[in-house]
């Protein structure tokens, strides 16, 4: 049986699996699904069309589901679809899409840190450590295994490839392909994320293979078509490192950091 503190607020109609935990004074919607082994601490507010997987963890004032900040919203019924042992600290927000039957996502083992917002349809991969401050306009969407530094923000529609970091007070508002460290403001792509490439158990020559694209894309003054042709006569273009960004670079048509 869930354990809720006699002071939380558990609406009619929300659904709460085995194991979950909702702490004093804390606010369950009723379209609100938590699966097994959550926990809400105290004070903490899950509302709007939001299901949670297992083994999630929302702190004290962080607040999951909340109604889009679009001011093209119309009514109906968006929602939010969060996975398995995500972690959101205190005042971070996360917000429900913004058309009716249309979703925010969040992928498995996400940390968003204290007062970090993700806004309305955006797509978070997995692992992603959000530092305190930083912001996630509407409709970005986020790789696996990504870093945003503190108090950067993220503009509109941008995307972040997997593997890549976001330096601290950054204001990026062109996509990051994978495996890059983009910082500044605007952010520009500085070098690679070889540290997190390391730890994320990338051999040596696949991390010698990531700076050579660097190189290609930010040093040999090709455009970006020129040195996507480059990349794919490329030797080991079949490399899941070359994939990666050739998979990247089809998947839109937004400049690139």
């Amino acid at each position: 049986m869930p354990d809720i503190h006699p002071t939380a607020i558990i609406e009619p109609g929300a659904q709460l699996a085995e194991g979950v935990q909702v702490g004093a004074y804390a606010y369950i919607g009723s379209e609100v699904t938590i699966g097994a082994g959550t926990v809400v601490h105290h004070h903490g507010t899950v509302e709007g069309w939001t299901t949670l997987g297992e083994g999630n963890e929302v702190w004290p004032y962080a607040m999951v589901g909340g109604k889009t900040h679009d001011l093209k919203f119309k009514g109906g019924k968006p929602g939010l679809k969060i996975g398995d042992r995500n972690v959101f600290r205190e005042y971070s927000t996360v917000h429900c899409g913004t058309n009716d039957g249309e979703f925010t996502t969040m992928g498995n083992d996400n940390h968003i840190l204290a007062y970090s917002h993700i806004a309305h349809d955006c797509h978070v991969g997995n692992h992603l450590i959000m530092s305190s401050h930083a912001a996630l306009g509407g409709h970005v969407i986020v790789g696996d295994r990504v870093v945003i530094g503190w108090n950067a923000g993220l503009h509109q529609f941008c995307r972040v490839g997997d593997y890549a970091m976001i330096g601290a007070c950054s204001k990026t508002v062109q996509d990051v392909p994978p495996f890059m460290i983009a910082d500044g403001n605007p952010a520009e792509v500085r070098t690679i994320n070889k540290i997190g490439l390391e730890r994320d158990g990338f051999s040596a020559e696949e991390v010698a293979l990531a700076r050579t694209i660097y190189k290609l894309f930010y040093r040999e003054n090709l455009n970006k078509t020129q040195a996507l042709e480059k990349l794919r006569a490329h030797p080991e273009v079949d490399s899941r490192v070359a994939q990666m960004l050739l998979i990247f670079a089809a998947a839109g048509d937004r400049g690139w950091a």
